[in-house]
């Protein structure tokens, strides 16, 4: 079995020149060896994140064995520091699978959602790579799809495939910018200023049409090598939320296309990696890490004016919102602390 050691800070953003040896399971004989232990380049390298998610990274694996290519492909699981006892859970998935090539990788420190897959990144050299949350599932086909629809289209830098819950019902998976705007829609809240700043709505209904977003949701993404190397690798200084905004406003500055592929489904169990969902449903204070990296966002796309602007027309929403809700009585929208919250960024 082949386990890796890997510290989050020493390859921030570095992304492979060659491909790294001793991928293969170490005893001899009884696992398959990836492509990479061959020493060849993978067709895709699929990355899958945990932290403190073993159940549901055994359960991403086995819907993703019958849709890779076992002679192209390669997995890697990079565990993020998890606190519990998904490393040695993880190990003995690993020993568990031997015909599959899959390897674990044990980061030192948990550097948040983009740091992970960097470094699961930088373990693989690929001409593509799958980025896959530990509570996502394959459906049959969804892979060929976004590799067909990547290989058709070589401007096009990400593929995102249609997310669903498992009753096949869709989710709303991709996105217009975020905008300073869209924050005064944020926080309203309410339908005159919703229909005012219809051009600002940040969610993009559910299409079954291949279309281009401005961003989609990274739960599950296939990005082409040249893309993800252009832009340096995902922004590590977001621990989590907002990475996959702003990689895919670096990948768009850069020339590539983003696509959309409803043709390709993956099951999205969403809240299962993150409490924010959750904690955002029951009105209850997010963590400080999502208003840092909201505020990270504005800063580097629009500047420290672009985020006070963004602030400013959030809390004038605020105000909008908390008018209609004096008057007719109604509860707040808002979480816990979230003005707070949000200033102190």
């Amino acid at each position: 079995m082949r386990t890796e050691r890997t510290s989050a800070d020493s390859q921030s953003n570095a992304l492979p020149d060659a491909c790294p040896e001793g991928n293969a399971d170490s005893r001899a004989g009884a696992a398959q060896l990836s492509c990479c232990a061959r020493g060849t380049r993978a067709r895709i390298g699929v990355v899958i994140l945990n932290y403190r998610t073993p159940t549901l990274v055994r359960d991403c694996i086995d819907s993703l064995a019958q849709e890779i290519d076992l002679d192209r492909d390669t997995i890697v699981i990079v565990d993020n520091a998890s606190s519990d006892d998904s490393v040695p859970r993880l190990r003995r998935l690993v020993k568990e699978r031997p015909e599959l090539p899959l390897r674990l990788i044990e980061a030192d420190r948990n550097g948040g959602f983009a740091a992970g897959n960097n470094l699961g990144i930088q373990s693989i050299d690929a001409d593509a790579y799958l980025l896959l949350n530990s509570d996502t599932l394959i459906r049959p086909g969804a892979i060929r799809a976004l590799q067909t629809t990547l290989d058709a289209n070589p401007g096009v830098g990400l593929v995102s495939p249609r997310l669903e819950w498992p009753n096949g019902s869709a989710q709303i998976s991709c996105f217009r910018q975020h905008t300073p705007w869209s924050e005064l829609l944020a926080g309203a809240r309410t339908d005159l200023v919703r229909r005012l700043l219809a051009r600002y709505q940040v969610p993009i209904p559910v299409s079954e049409c291949r279309y281009e977003p401005d961003w989609t949701s990274f739960a599950a993404v296939l990005l082409r090598a040249r893309a993800i190397h252009d832009i340096g690798g995902l922004d590590d200084g977001f621990f989590m939320y907002y990475e996959d905004v702003d990689a895919c406003r670096l990948l768009r500055e850069k020339g590539w296309r983003i696509l959309y592929e409803p043709a390709a489904r993956v099951v999205h169990l969403r809240g299962g990696t993150s409490p924010v969902k959750r904690l955002t449903a029951d009105r209850e204070r997010r963590p400080r890490y999502f208003y840092h990296s909201r505020a990270r966002f504005f800063r580097k796309a629009y500047g420290p004016l672009g985020l006070l602007a963004a602030n400013l027309l959030w809390t004038l929403g605020r105000g909008i919102a908390w008018l209609r809700e004096t008057l007719h009585y109604k509860e707040p929208h808002t979480v816990q602390a979230e003005l707070q919250d949000l200033w102190r960024g």
